[in-house]
């Protein structure tokens, strides 16, 4: 039972990378484990490797949910983004009140969670997406990934190499954590000082800002293109107590409206300027948010 149960945290760390979604990766891991203990005890007792066991399943099912996400996207009311996860806590062993741990903290921060990287899995097909990941982030062989996915291991193959190149060209340019701590922090003090030269300085020519208010709350329905369309875009909103924070394992904001979060953002920086930003205003994907800021 004891090797079952420790599972959990990386199925959580699979279903939220392929998914995007906290909400949907706990709905996989609960459906996972309610399939292995409708098994017998003669039948869980066969499987040489429940681990394997349970990855598979997990797959499968988060490969079903691809599918039908993408039309769930198309009637989502405008932009949508993936959920973002607050960095850990600060402190170890256990929260100081007692209380249960937050599902958001089975999810292991790095690089392959990153906003940036979520978004190029995102317009990967389903396929793509499982092949890269299994294999990619966890390390599964082609064999065992094929038995997932569905395709000849030499189909997987070509599926993560596909996926590769997007997340290589993604990724050049991107300088290491503290620089781009300096450029996010310097982005900060010119939106609290509403100074459009300022951030026009620190945004790429082509930068996107893309918002997520789900319908639920207002955010910008397109994406906003171009230095100085954005500067001008985040100049005008002011009112909010911003905090530096980490976004899915990376330098980001938050803001606060009376003392409640209002919106979370993330960060792609490129050399020293920022070429996207990442803004979740819907409520739902700020659960994890509203006990966490200093």
């Amino acid at each position: 039972m004891e090797p079952v149960m420790t599972e959990r945290r990386r199925l959580t760390d699979l279903a939220y990378r392929l998914l995007g979604s906290l909400a949907d990766a706990e709905d996989v891991v609960q459906e996972t484990y309610a399939r292995w203990y409708t098994l017998s005890e003669h039948q869980q007792e066969s499987i040489q490797n429940p681990a394997a066991w349970l990855t598979t399943v997990a797959g499968r099912i988060c490969l079903d949910l691809l599918g039908s996400a993408r039309v769930r996207r198309e009637r989502y009311v405008g932009e949508w983004i993936p959920e973002p996860l607050p960095g850990r806590p600060q402190w170890i062993g256990g929260r100081p009140d007692g209380a249960a741990p937050d599902p958001a903290e089975r999810v292991t921060l790095d690089e392959s969670v990153s906003m940036a990287f979520l978004v190029v899995l995102e317009a990967m097909t389903p396929a793509e997406r499982v092949a890269f990941v299994l294999h990619d982030v966890f390390q599964y062989p082609f064999a065992e990934v094929a038995g997932i996915v569905g395709r000849s291991p030499a189909a997987c193959r070509q599926l993560a190499s596909s996926a590769r190149r997007r997340i290589r060209e993604h990724r050049e340019g991107a300088p290491p954590a503290g620089d781009r701590a300096g450029v996010v922090r310097a982005f900060r003090r010119a939106w609290e000082a509403a100074d459009v030269d300022a951030l026009i300085g620190l945004l790429d020519p082509a930068v996107t800002a893309t918002g997520d208010g789900g319908g639920l709350v207002n955010a910008a329905p397109r994406p906003v293109v171009g230095a100085v369309e954005v500067a001008r875009f985040f100049a005008v909103r002011t009112g909010f107590r911003l905090a530096e924070r980490t976004v899915n394992g990376q330098p980001g904001l938050v803001a606060e409206v009376d003392g409640a979060v209002a919106a979370v953002l993330a960060f792609d920086v490129a050399g020293d300027r920022v070429r996207h930003i990442w803004a979740v205003l819907n409520p739902e994907k700020l659960r994890h948010w509203t006990a966490r800021t200093p």
